[in-house]
């Protein structure tokens, strides 16, 4: 009877293998073609008039309607149904989070360098940990906030200290870098709560990930058309576009990304848990800062370097560590339980 056992065991193993492989190389390939391609989009001047793109709500509505759409015809073709598992207000509370997330992350780059986005983007897991202590009242170890802080020390520094030759398209100055700030704080709490909602969504339901993803996308593609109508946006948005085709390719490729990596992500958080979908982020991140330098030639001081090191040996510390309360985290692939 042992060896049966032992052969389902390594089975199981080889499994769960290929499933981070697959969810690593999935996240990995949308979201840095994702990372430079907004970059572009919001910062990279259109046409002989040298025109930036403002309309961050208009990015979010086409990102949001193409994955509903998408995620909508996976449904019927599987032919699952397409009623909501869990009470409407919840997939809201998750979109409407998501939502205040993207507009943060494209309206800070008006005011930072990629660079400077993405390497913030890694301090995720501290909001991520304040989340799940608060939703679900997990426990974090000394450790887990030692390298927090770690994250959050390195971060700072590369923020504090940019290359002088580092400067935003929109403005210079003190309050410039103060209001991108701002919005990163907003963007990583914002993301923190996305994460960790879905992650209790999927264990407190028995939830599949393409019916999470229809309803939080189809909220968001009210909630953001709405924005940008109210704030007039909309004509002024569609006007851009037509006069520049370029700027349309461009939006329409991040939609098509945004909506690969929407499964990705939900495909990871529902087999891993949002601290382990955290940490693989980590690697994409750090692709996308060499490839953001390189490609729009982003100076970076030493001190933004230290920070940089700081950063991502914490990180990947943390990762060989492989502390208790993430393990017992990743029991996101263990059964669903009943609906709460």
């Amino acid at each position: 009877m042992a060896k049966p056992t032992a052969a389902a065991g390594v089975t199981w193993k080889e499994s769960n293998l290929w499933k981070m492989v697959f969810s690593v190389v999935g996240i990995m390939t949308t979201l840095v073609t994702y990372g430079v391609l907004q970059e572009k989009i919001m910062r990279v001047p259109y046409g002989v008039n040298k025109e930036y793109f403002k309309y961050s709500l208009f990015l979010v509505f086409c990102n949001r309607i193409t994955t509903s759409a998408v995620s909508a015809g996976a449904l019927l073709a599987s032919k699952q149904a397409l009623d909501p598992v869990a009470p409407v207000y919840k997939y809201c509370l998750v979109s409407i989070s998501n939502i205040l997330t993207t507009t943060c992350q494209y309206e800070a780059l008006k005011y930072v360098s990629f660079p400077v986005q993405t390497l913030a983007k890694c301090a995720k897991m501290i909001p991520v940990m304040v989340w799940g202590t608060i939703i679900m009242q997990k426990i974090y170890r000394g450790h887990d906030y030692l390298l927090a802080f770690l994250v959050t020390l390195g971060c700072s520094i590369f923020i504090l200290y940019p290359a002088a030759s580092d400067i935003s398209p929109y403005s210079r100055g003190r309050e410039n870098t103060v209001w991108g700030v701002s919005l990163l704080i907003g963007y990583l709490g914002f993301d923190g709560f996305t994460s960790t909602f879905q992650d209790k969504l999927f264990k407190g339901y028995d939830m599949e990930i393409h019916n999470q993803i229809f309803y939080t996308t189809l909220c968001s593609c009210i909630l953001s058309l709405t924005g940008f109508i109210l704030q007039g946006h909309l004509l002024p948005a569609i006007d851009f576009v037509s006069r520049h085709n370029d700027c349309f390719l461009d939006i329409l490729l991040l939609s098509t990304v945004a909506t690969i990596s929407q499964f990705f992500i939900s495909y990871t958080i529902r087999n891993f848990g949002s601290l382990t979908f955290a940490t693989i982020m980590t690697t994409r991140q750090l692709v996308s800062i060499m490839l953001s330098c390189a490609w729009f030639s982003h100076p970076l001081s030493w001190e933004q370097r230290i920070g940089a090191v700081t950063v991502f040996g914490a990180l990947y510390a943390k990762g060989f560590l492989k502390p208790p309360s993430e393990a017992s985290e990743n029991g996101a692939s263990s059964p669903v339980k009943p609906n709460p």
